[in-house]
C-alpha cells in the first residue's frame, strides 16, 4: 500500500482531495503536512499551486488491513479491502470483490479465522486491545438475520412442543446473537453446552433448565 503522496492543486483542499484519492482515503481518513500555500502571483505571474504531503498512519487498523491484503495477495484472490469505520476502540474492514465465498467458509469460520489473524496483527504494538471486525459482501449482518429467525422459530418450537432443542455449534458471536433475540420472547429461555468449537445453544422453556 501507499502509504504517502505528494499532491498539488489550486487551494490545500484541492492537493489534499487529490492526495487522497491516490491513496484511496476519504478525505478525513488521512493526515497531511502543508509544504506549500498556494500563491496568486501578480497578473497570473508568480503564481503557483499549493503542494501538500498526505500520509496513512501505522495505526492498528492500517495494519490489519495491510496484513489482510498481503494475505490475499499470496493467495491469488482480488479483492478491495476497506477500512469502513474505526475509532479508538476498533474498526470495521470490508472486503468486496467477485467469487470470495472460499473466504467465508461454512457459517462463516474461514472469516472469523482472518478476523482473529488480522486482530492479532493490529495489537503486536498496542497497549490497550484494539478490536477487528472483518465482513465481507455484509456477510456478518445476513448472517445474524438468519440466526434471528432461527432463533424464534426454535423459540416457537419450544412453546408449541413444551421440550427443549439445541442448536448445531456455533461460536461465541453468533450464540450472542441467539440469546439476545430469545431473551425476547416470553416463555423461553437459552443456556449453552460443550466445550470450545463444539459449544452450542439449547433452547428451553423458562424455568425448566437443567
Amino acid at each position: 500500500m501507499i502509504k504517502e503522496f505528494i499532491a498539488t492543486g489550486k487551494t490545500v483542499e484541492d492537493a489534499v482531495a487529490a492526495g487522497a484519492a491516490e491513496l484511496g482515503r476519504a478525505v478525513d481518513k488521512v493526515s497531511v503536512e502543508v509544504l506549500e500555500e498556494a500563491r496568486k502571483g501578480i497578473l497570473g505571474i508568480g503564481a503557483s499551486d499549493a503542494k501538500v504531503r498526505v500520509y496513512i498512519e501505522n495505526t492498528p487498523s492500517v495494519i490489519a488491513e495491510e496484513f489482510v491484503q498481503t494475505l490475499l495477495k499470496n493467495i491469488d484472490i482480488e479483492a478491495k479491502v476497506t477500512v469502513e469505520t474505526e475509532d479508538e476502540e476498533g474498526a470495521l474492514i470490508s472486503i468486496s470483490g467477485d467469487n470470495l465465498g472460499l473466504l467465508i467458509g461454512r457459517h462463516g469460520d474461514v472469516l472469523d479465522s482472518l478476523q482473529y489473524l488480522a486482530t492479532l496483527a493490529a495489537n503486536k504494538k498496542v497497549d490497550k486491545f484494539y478490536r477487528i471486525t472483518i465482513d465481507i459482501e455484509n456477510y456478518r449482518e445476513k448472517r445474524a438475520q438468519t440466526l434471528k429467525t432461527l432463533a424464534r422459530r426454535m423459540s416457537d418450537k419450544v412453546l408449541k412442543y413444551k421440550k427443549s432443542f439445541s442448536l448445531e455449534p456455533m461460536n461465541a458471536y453468533e450464540r450472542r446473537i441467539i440469546h439476545s433475540e430469545c431473551q425476547k420472547i416470553q416463555g423461553v429461555t437459552t443456556y449453552s453446552i460443550g466445550d470450545g468449537t463444539e459449544r452450542k445453544i439449547v433452547v428451553t422453556l423458562e424455568g425448566k433448565r437443567k
